[in-house]
């Protein structure tokens, strides 16, 4: 009797050790764990006008991961002052802003700290489109759903990168990279 209460509490720990050994590396956030974040983002904003060239953005995001999966996202973005000519040939300039909030998914690839990411949510953009010279000027405030997908690499527990797609309503898309640090 002595001998098998020894054998089932010797195959007790070996299972802890074999189950601790089995949990392997994990790049996301720990299950349970609420992990918030701030960054700043960079690219290109595409306003749906014709004959108009994309214009540089920049803006500002954060957010809140629930657990390694899902999370609640905020930002905002601000086109610089873009010029072009139009289809009649008039110069005219366009500036564009936008803030969305989002819920957010994100696909942790195992054992590797890349990650997929797609997001849902509103979004509110203000493009102010007018002529540079004279008084024709043209100003869109839409809200509306708006999603977007990315990939990212987590380079530590508390810094990573993002590479994403945000199509923000029929006409306005903005895509491109951003980075943002964990706390």
């Amino acid at each position: 009797m002595k001998t098998s209460i020894k054998t089932l509490l010797a195959v007790a720990v070996a299972s802890l050790f074999a189950i601790n050994a089995n949990a392997g590396v994990s790049y996301g956030s720990a299950a349970g764990s609420v992990s918030p974040y701030i960054g700043v983002k960079a690219g290109q904003f595409n306003p749906g006008i014709d004959k108009a060239k994309d214009a540089t953005v920049y803006g500002v995001y954060g957010g809140v991961n629930f657990d390694q999966n899902f999370g609640v996202e905020g930002e905002y973005a601000s086109t610089e002052d873009k010029d072009y000519t139009n289809a009649q040939g008039i110069a005219r300039n366009y500036k564009a802003k936008t803030y969305g909030l989002y819920g957010t998914y994100r696909y942790n690839f195992v054992s590797t700290p890349v990650y997929a990411k797609a997001k849902l949510g509103l979004a509110k953009t203000e493009v102010t489109d007018k002529a540079k010279v004279g008084i024709s000027t043209k100003e869109t405030d839409k809200t509306s759903i708006a999603g977007g997908v990315g990939i990212g690499v987590k380079a530590t527990d508390n810094f990573g990168v993002e590479a994403t797609y945000n199509y923000l309503n029929g006409d306005d898309k903005m895509w491109g990279v951003g980075a943002h640090v964990n706390f």
